[in-house]
């Protein structure tokens, strides 16, 4: 398959030292929180890594002020300050002053990144900080704030590669959705002891002894069909997006496949699990992650 065409406009001219210290910045917070950094895997073409540090950074940097925020700061103001600087970077990056945003906003001009998902990212952390996002009513409430904390990553990572149409953008927008929903069902435990119940309440009312298993910490029958009823939409989820790995150039197809394969073999642990992920919280051994690679790279 043929290179995507890239789309961007070249960047205004600048200073090229201190672009690269602003990349240089960048791949360091990148580097710092390496767990966390998935998107910047070594399976991505290298030319593309400066741009992907740099969109990691700017949100990190989102995450940060919206979990922690600066005593006697208002993480709403400061949340308004982020975009506003989103916002500069775009009209003439070389007039911010900070290196995050430098990066960012020459990594829009190349690369023609959709600024909307961007945005939809800084909404995300806003509705976390606002405390919008310790539960859910519904389950297409749930999917609503994946629209913005999830599915934008995959996005900007297709334009990144010059994808820009619909059927791509749904496929991602699957996988994302069915990554962080996976993501949830592994952490029950621990974000209901932060406040946070991502199982919607029309599914708790559903299997309601589940409540009082999430209490305890202690699964009851009720829990455990609730996890299986949730695992099986969120792999429906993952089958609807997986036709996006041959949709897409070789590399960027063989990260889906890896990063959806992770997602299933952790829905998979859960199971193995008897779904009980309130006693001990389900991961991936290097067996697993093995496999899931090569499943990746084979295809």
């Amino acid at each position: 398959m043929e290179a995507a065409s890239t789309l961007g406009v070249p960047p205004a001219a600048g200073d090229p030292v201190r672009l690269r210290a602003a990349f240089a910045h960048c791949r360091q917070v990148a580097r710092t929180h390496y767990e966390n950094f998935t998107v910047g895997s070594w399976l991505l073409p290298r030319r593309l890594r400066d741009e992907i540090a740099a969109v990691y950074a700017f949100a990190r940097g989102a995450d940060d002020i919206a979990d922690d925020g600066e005593p006697g700061v208002d993480r709403l103001d400061r949340l308004v300050g982020w975009k506003e600087k989103l916002l500069a970077c775009t009209r003439d990056p070389e007039a911010v002053d900070d290196p995050i945003f430098l990066a960012l906003g020459h990594t829009i001009a190349r690369h023609a990144l959709p600024v909307d998902a961007l945005g939809d990212l800084l909404e995300a952390f806003r509705r976390d900080a606002a405390g919008e996002t310790r539960s859910f009513a519904t389950f297409a409430d749930l999917l609503g704030y994946c629209r913005y904390s999830a599915n934008p990553v995959g996005r900007i990572v297709l334009a990144l590669f010059g994808y820009r149409d619909a059927e791509r953008q749904g496929r991602a927008d699957d996988i994302c959705t069915a990554l962080q929903l996976t993501n949830f069902w592994q952490d029950v435990a621990e974000d209901h002891a932060r406040g946070r119940v991502y199982l919607p309440e029309e599914d708790l009312a559903r299997f309601p002894a589940s409540r009082e298993a999430i209490a305890a910490r202690r699964a009851n029958q009720d829990f455990r069909d609730l996890l299986a009823f949730e695992i099986e939409r969120t792999r429906a989820l993952f089958a609807r997006g997986l036709p996006l790995a041959p949709m897409v150039i070789g590399r960027l197809g063989r990260e889906v496949r890896m990063f959806a394969g992770g997602g299933l073999a952790l829905l998979a642990r859960i199971e193995a699990l008897d779904h009980d992920v309130l006693h001990a919280r389900p991961t991936l051994g290097r067996a697993d992650l093995a496999r899931v690679m090569w499943r990746g790279l084979l295809g």
